[in-house]
């Protein structure tokens, strides 16, 4: 394994160990309800996780947004953006955790399955379409008789908060056992769908379900932590892009809305022409465009 892919595996496990780090709410089965729940954590990881200290980006925005006790709250949305400009999509390569479990599990050694370009690019929309509708439009317009929306994806797909909340709370309270329905037997069919798929393609709730990834990779091209290509040191060999586990055309786009800064492309570039840069804005000697890789 390549340097760097020991360095980021490494932060995603920290990550991972850090925003769960209340190892009690495991033992006993409970929800952590500290004061810093009300800080919005970066990546998506479940409030109802029972280690989780923090609250979930898109769960928070979700709250707000269908809650008649409060306006659109700049706080969560100005900390999504802020997380956005700094790091954009980097923050789903290097700390989301379900972005971690995707990457474990693409390593079984199976036979992978290639998604053909054109299917692939319209598939990709498909996590913009779940922003839009389920964590934005549902909570602002689908309410109760009391004004109050529930966090729809959170509630009907999210497989994250179903593996990381249901399942361990499941475990530890038997009469949350005796509240099966639907709801539960769906959410589970939906991670144990992205599962599979996870070890056969490479990261697909990333590529095609995530709204926070979406929300990031609007951010990429302009974000502080981002790629860089060497034009003038670059051969054309395209060995990065046939590398990229996100089918980022490289030599065209190294920024591209689909980049997750895992640093595969970095790593096999035998001419050094691609580092990771830390700066305001990204060059714009490059020819980015907002979330085309062509």
């Amino acid at each position: 394994m390549k340097r760097i892919q020991k360095i980021r595996h490494f932060i995603q496990l920290a990550t991972a160990a850090l925003a769960n780090g209340y190892a009690a709410g495991f033992i006993k089965g409970a929800i952590f309800t500290g004061s810093s729940k009300a800080v919005c954590v970066p990546i998506l990881n479940c409030y109802s996780c029972p280690g989780a200290l923090g609250a979930c980006p898109i769960g928070s925005l979700q709250a707000v947004l269908g809650s008649k006790k409060f306006s659109l709250s700049f706080y969560v949305l100005g900390s999504l953006m802020l997380f956005g400009v700094l790091l954009g999509r980097g923050i789903c390569g290097f700390l989301c955790p379900f972005g971690f479990l995707q990457d474990l599990l693409h390593k079984i050694p199976t036979p992978k399955i290639v998604v053909p370009q054109k299917p692939d690019r319209y598939m990709r929309l498909f996590k913009y379409a779940l922003l839009l509708v389920f964590v934005i439009w549902l909570p602002l317009f689908l309410t109760n008789q009391f004004g109050i929306a529930p966090p729809y994806f959170c509630q009907w797909i999210c497989p994250a908060g179903t593996l990381e909340g249901g399942i361990p709370l499941l475990i530890k309270n038997e009469g949350l056992r005796g509240t099966l329905g639907f709801l539960f037997g769906w959410k589970f069919a939906v991670l144990t769908m992205v599962i599979v798929l996870s070890i056969l393609i490479y990261r697909p709730f990333c590529k095609y379900l995530c709204p926070l990834g979406a929300f990031y990779s609007l951010f990429n091209s302009v974000s502080f932590f981002h790629m860089e290509l060497d034009a003038g040191k670059c051969t054309g060999c395209k060995t990065c892009e046939k590398t990229c586990p996100m089918n980022v055309e490289v030599t065209e786009n190294i920024n591209s809305c689909e980049c997750i800064r895992c640093g595969r492309c970095k790593d096999v570039c035998a001419a050094g022409a691609i580092k990771y840069k830390m700066e305001p804005t990204a060059k714009k000697s490059q020819n980015y465009s907002i979330c085309d890789d062509e």
